[in-house]
């Protein structure tokens, strides 16, 4: 198992990136709107699909499923992969700094091999994985923060 963690620190509240992190009616990473494959309100069970640019320019369709819902602290997401399963959380909690409000996030994503071919490209792309794998995330943390309306975000 494989496990890549972003820290970032945003002004906002942590209810505000809540809100924004669990719209599934706004562009995400790449600039496209998720599809919705589940009704309903969101929370546990809640699916989607997000179509995003691959690093070759090539593009990739990728579902999640909401596991855990606990706003506006934590939610954890699944996705299956090809070759991997992945599960993504997102941890958000309030701090003052420099006696203003704002959110430190986290978002950890741990990818488990779902069969014997992602086994052994764990062990040959391992490295190149985790790198691009944490540069996903640091975008995805700008995206959230940009779209707060926050002033600046810094991601650690």
């Amino acid at each position: 198992m494989s496990t890549v963690a972003v820290t970032g620190l945003v002004a906002a509240s942590a209810a505000e990136l809540w809100r924004v992190l669990t719209d599934l009616s706004r562009p995400r990473s790449g600039g496209r709107s998720p599809q919705l494959l589940t009704p309903g309100t969101f929370g546990p069970g809640t699916s989607w699909r997000e179509t995003r640019t691959r690093p070759d320019g090539g593009t990739v369709a990728e579902e999640f499923v909401v596991l855990a819902a606990e706003p506006p602290r934590r939610l954890v997401l699944g996705s299956p992969g090809a070759g991997f399963d992945y599960r993504i959380t997102w941890t958000l909690r309030d701090v003052r700094r420099r006696g203003r409000q704002h959110a430190s996030v986290t978002v950890t994503v741990r990818a488990q091999p779902a069969a014997p071919a992602g086994r052994a490209l764990a062990l040959v792309l391992g490295g190149l994985a985790v790198r691009a794998a944490e540069q996903v995330l640091r975008q995805d943390l700008a995206v959230l923060a940009a779209a707060t309306s926050a002033r600046h975000a810094e991601v650690v």
